[in-house]
């Protein structure tokens, strides 16, 4: 889209909250207050009583947001960039407390001026559209806006300029001033809440009907029924649980080569959805799971208390975070256990943890090893030292056979035999399952395992035709009996 004019002498206003960033400070804040002091973020709060300004004001003298890390609007920044070159003034006009707008002005390093709230001020909507026309005159400014509010400052400016804007506020813009461009725009809104929920994530909890499955009760309605409620229970509330993590974690994952992808940190879905939508879907999840049963909804809401000790202390500490991420696994299949009234074996559960700490062990390999080649032998992480890595892996690979001789255990012994009238037909899932062991960790070695191992697998076709040789070796043993 063409400039107006580089060396244009209307000064070009532009918004902070939504337009300049993606986010809302206010709510980055929050965020970043939750994480380090939620007591405090509640006293904040109270202070809303005395207005917006007011609690703005608060929140601004709790929390010192870095602006470097804040989801900038590249092409808007590039734009501005351009006729600050050209010598214009640019004001940077927000609803932001003064102390944020400054610090961010200051990073920015393109404004000639900022006016913003002052505490007792909250320069949005009406109070800004009089703040400019005061200052400027009607048609005497240009403005860079993004949300309903500012139609009207649109209304009474030479040139609107729309960023990060729905449909309905691009076409209102339209209708009250000649628009000069358009910036920004996030993914659509069902992906970016798909991918916030981790919903391909949800293929873990397939894990609950494991209990069902081995006490080879799939045919009875009723736990089957209870089973898939509490698959959406233990889905919905693992769904919450991934947008608080998104919300403590919000700092660092903007500095994450991948994770500032993510739908928060990238400004593609509003923080305050996050702080509301994460404990509601978490308060959904278990009610529905105390509503399947007792013991059901006690697992679920243990998991849950787990994984945020998790995200606020436990992944910093070596050794205890790959036990934990085991734990996860497995409080899945006990949990489904309760949901179907079916206790799962030991030997089951004795399988599953080996299994699973194989897993956090080869997690924790892979992310240590993309350290290593961004920051060298001396890099570190989450506890861990990049000279840790063949210990790791060492520790990864013989929890990985070690599954493989329960599997071998089980066979022989009087379960297994009970269950399966021709239990021999199972030992073909020994070296199965240690093909599949070895092929992830070959892979890893190799640096062509993804940050997840549970969704390399869902896109590897040789770990679904072993997969399907696994099913098709049980449903051999299994049919014999009949």
């Amino acid at each position: 889209m063409p400039l107006v004019s580089l060396a244009d002498p209307v000064p070009l206003c532009v918004d902070l909250d939504g337009t300049l960033i993606k986010s809302d400070t206010l709510y980055e804040s929050a965020a970043a207050l939750l994480t380090s002091s939620p007591l405090r973020l509640v006293a904040v709060s109270a202070s809303l009583a005395g207005g917006k300004a007011k609690l703005k004001a608060r929140m601004a003298e709790a929390v010192q947001l870095d602006p470097a890390a804040l989801p900038y609007t590249d092409d808007l920044l590039a734009f501005l960039h351009e006729h600050k070159a050209a010598g214009r003034t640019l004001i940077l006009v927000t609803a932001a407390d003064i102390r944020i707008a400054r610090a961010v002005a200051d990073h920015v390093g393109l404004f000639d001026e900022v006016l913003a709230s002052d505490g007792t001020l909250n320069l949005r909507g009406k109070h800004k559209v009089a703040a400019l026309v005061a200052r400027f005159g009607a048609k005497g400014f240009d403005y860079v806006g993004n949300d309903a509010t500012d139609v009207a400052v649109w209304r009474e400016c030479r040139t609107a300029y729309v960023a990060n804007a729905s449909r309905s506020v691009r076409a209102n813009a339209a209708k009250v001033a000649a628009v000069g461009a358009e910036f920004g725009g996030r993914k659509p809104l069902p992906k970016a809440v798909a991918k916030a929920l981790r919903v391909h994530q949800w293929v873990k909890n397939v894990l609950v009907f494991v209990p069902l499955v081995a006490a080879h009760r799939y045919g009875e309605l009723e736990p089957l029924l209870a089973v898939l409620l509490y698959f959406v229970a233990f889905s919905l509330t693992a769904s919450s649980l991934y947008v608080l993590n998104d919300l403590f974690d919000l700092a660092a994952d903007r500095k994450h080569p991948t994770k500032r992808k993510r739908p928060f940190a990238a400004g593609d879905l509003p923080v305050s959805w996050g702080m509301v939508g994460g404990p509601l879907l978490l308060a959904v999840g278990l009610a529905i799971g105390f509503a399947v049963s007792l013991a059901a909804g006690i697992v679920l809401a243990f998991y849950a208390a787990l994984t945020l000790t998790y995200s606020a202390v436990l992944k910093r500490l070596a050794l205890i975070d790959v036990f934990v991420l085991a734990a996860f696994y497995m409080i899945r299949i006990v949990g489904g256990g309760a949901a179907a009234g079916v206790v799962a074996s030991e030997w089951l559960l004795g399988f599953s943890w080996f299994f699973f700490l194989s897993l956090g062990f080869l997690k924790r390999v892979t992310e240590l090893m993309r350290v290593r080649d961004k920051h060298g032998e001396d890099g570190h992480a989450r506890g861990y030292r990049v000279r840790d890595l063949d210990m790791l892996s060492r520790f990864g690979v013989a929890s990985g056979f070690a599954s493989a001789l329960v599997l071998a255990l089980y066979v022989r012994s009087p379960m297994g035999v009970a269950v399966y009238a021709v239990p021999e037909a199972l030992w073909a899932s020994v070296p199965l399952l240690l093909l599949w062991v070895c092929r992830l960790w070959l892979h890893t070695e190799r640096g062509r395992m993804h940050d997840d191992p549970i969704v390399f697998a869902l896109k590897d076709r040789a770990s679904w035709a072993i997969l399907g040789l696994l099913a098709v070796t049980v449903g051999v043993a299994r049919l014999a009996h009949f």
